[in-house]
């Protein structure tokens, strides 16, 4: 399967960028990203908290047959709808510690839209700490989710 979610995470850096055309309006890909009934829907998670507004808050659970299986958590540092979202993310209980995360969201026609992701890790261990993960298999897979969802309420 093509992943057409791409990862640039140049060697010696502690950053990476990820990119993702969608054949969404931008104001979809968005609202993925700020209101909770979509967030659960292609992230898979429960979404236990979700402020949707400058210093607002969130927490994420995933549970399995009754096991937490996946925790996180940050704050909403700026809001603009429609075009960015500065926040910090932590996934409980991992090494990877808290990063600091740049969310883009470009307009490339009505119904084609960019999103650019730039995420800062504490240091280069802890960016090749989320990269032995299976990142890229899992971000394809949700955003490919956040796709097939939003193309049924257009």
């Amino acid at each position: 399967m093509d992943q057409k979610t791409k990862i640039d995470a140049q060697e010696g850096k502690q950053e990476l960028t990820i990119t993702r055309i969608f054949d969404l309006p931008v104001e979809l890909v968005y609202k993925a990203y700020t209101e909770a009934e979509f967030v659960a829907q292609w992230m898979g998670t429960n979404v236990l908290k979700l402020e949707d507004k400058n210093h607002g808050s969130y927490a994420f659970e995933t549970s399995h047959e009754g096991n937490v299986m996946f925790k996180a958590n940050g704050t909403i540092h700026k809001l603009i709808p429609n075009q960015e979202i500065v926040r910090t993310f932590e996934m409980e209980n991992m090494p990877i510690g808290v990063q600091l995360e740049f969310l883009n969201f470009e307009k490339i026609t009505e119904d084609k839209s960019k999103l650019t992701i730039q995420i800062i890790y504490k240091s280069e261990k802890h960016r090749e700490e989320q990269l032995i993960l299976p990142f890229a298999y899992g971000l394809n897979r949700a955003h490919n989710k956040l796709q097939e969802i939003l193309e049924s309420t257009i």
